[in-house]
């Protein structure tokens, strides 16, 4: 009796990993090196391999989130049936298909006239964005992956409880999983009490795992002021210590303030998250719509996230290092590029243009570390050259190409940003702004190490084996 039921759960487990590999062969999304490492994962790792392909195989997001979606749309086509084409830039031949495959994912255009200052202390944002919702009548609209009941966490807290007392509108918006700690913390029931709406993104509990895939989280940060001030980029409503993983301090953000018309498609984007998780329409917010400033420039929004079309940051980026003729330099804290992506960097070195890279020299993530480094040899043969970042973890994700035009937000440079988070970008087509960028990043690569090939043809083969090894769990991470 025990010989048959061992046969028959082995039997079992069989068929459902042969289920499993048919259903992943049959999956119209992801790239065939991802197919791969799941059917690696499913076939070779016992019970856990088929029950994280379960967990985080696919792309759920449940029925719940995508009715809800569905009425979202519908709102929007019935108050804003006409797209918003106030203040349209009137952009180069070069930089049309850029526009035309950002605007093909949210509908958000070009525009011109936008003020965007760029702030690269963390210290400094935390000082303006106080200072922005001090100066605020109508109200304040926030959203960050990771808030911490640090200084930072507790200034801009207070700035917003003072606001509420004045009669202002706060909003609140934090992901349930990067600022889980927040969401239990006394500061969140302070700013319940003082009435700032909180409200958790892509909340996770057991019964959410059985509908929805949970690795899912919102990855944005912004701020939007009275809807005629915004803020985007890659910092964390965090001091730059960053208590959780403080033995990588500082962390080394970009970010931007921005005046201009482009503050509304930022705005929208925050509407549009707020919806789907607290059930609230903002309607009137989206009926401001700032004006251009005299001195302003060219700019985009793009959100990305798993209800759009996700791979778009992935090809706008393509298509921006396509176009470089002379430099086209990239920062990232997360270097898990897919091989298209990869294949852009080396054909950008290879056709002549000089290609640069900077990423920390010591990661918060072992595993992406080690698979980063793993990209190394075959970049830098391509003539790629790589620098490493040691005074803090340099968590600025940017693009410039040829002090043209740039990228800045909150996508890093690997699938997790490309296929499965909610991300959002502002793309400048501006020389001015991109000369400033630029700068920043020379400061970077002046404070960091340069990998030289020489160097790296001497890494010990077992060093290089997991590197390789962990590459080879690229396509998941």
């Amino acid at each position: 009796m025990h010989g048959e039921l061992t046969s028959l759960t082995v039997t079992g487990e069989l068929l459902i990993r042969l289920i499993l590999v048919t259903r992943i062969l049959l999956r119209r999304d992801g790239a065939p090196s991802t197919r791969l490492a799941w059917i690696v994962v499913v076939v070779f790792i016992p019970i856990a391999g088929p029950l994280l392909y379960l967990m985080i195989g696919e792309m759920r997001l449940g029925r719940r989130r995508l009715r809800l979606h569905a009425i979202l749309r519908e709102h929007q086509e019935g108050v804003f049936g006409k797209p918003n084409k106030d203040h349209l830039a009137i952009l180069v031949s070069d930089f049309a298909p850029i526009s035309a495959l950002a605007r093909s994912v949210g509908g958000t255009y070009a525009r011109t006239g936008n003020k965007i200052d760029l702030i690269s202390d963390s210290g400094d944002l935390i000082e303006s964005l106080i200072a922005d919702i001090r100066a605020a009548t109508l109200h304040c609209h926030l959203l960050s992956y990771i808030y911490l009941t640090d200084s930072s966490g507790n200034a801009v807290a207070d700035a917003l409880m003072a606001a509420a007392r004045r009669g202002v509108a706060c909003r609140l918006m934090v992901d349930a999983i990067g600022s889980k700690r927040f969401l239990r913390s006394s500061l969140k029931r302070r700013l319940d009490n003082a009435g700032v709406k909180v409200v958790a993104s892509l909340p996770v509990n057991p019964l959410r795992a059985l509908l929805a895939r949970l690795d899912v989280r919102n990855h944005r940060k912004l701020a939007i002021i009275d809807g005629v001030i915004a803020y985007a980029g890659s910092q964390n409503i965090a001091d730059a210590a960053f208590a959780p993983k403080a033995r990588y301090a500082p962390w080394v953000d970009a970010s931007v303030r921005i005046r201009g018309p482009i503050a509304w498609d930022l705005q929208r984007l925050f509407v549009e998250d707020w919806f789907l998780d607290s059930h609230e329409w903002l309607e009137d917010v989206l009926l401001i719509k700032p004006e251009a400033e005299a001195d302003g420039v060219d700019a985009q929004v793009i959100g990305t996230g798993p209800m759009s079309y996700n791979h778009a940051m992935r090809e706008v980026q393509q298509a921006a290092l396509h176009l470089s003729r002379k430099e086209a330099v990239i920062t990232s804290p997360y270097l898990v590029p897919d091989e298209g992506m990869i294949a852009s960097i080396h054909a950008t070195s290879r056709c002549g243009a000089h290609t640069l890279m900077v990423v920390p020299a010591r990661n918060d993530s072992r595993l992406v570390a080690a698979a980063s480094r793993s990209y190394y040899a075959d970049l830098l043969e391509s003539g790629v050259d790589i620098f490493e970042y040691g005074k803090g973890l340099l968590h600025a994700k940017t693009l410039t190409v040829d002090n043209r035009f740039s990228i800045l937000g909150s996508a890093n440079l690997d699938r997790r940003s490309f296929e499965i988070n909610f991300e959002v970008s502002v793309i400048v087509y501006s020389a001015s702004f991109t000369r400033q960028l630029r700068s920043l990043q020379g400061h970077y690569t002046h404070e960091a190490r340069a990998v030289r090939p020489d160097d790296w043809s001497q890494v010990s083969w077992s060093r290089r084996l997991y590197y390789n090894t962990a590459s080879l769990l690229a396509a998941l991470l």
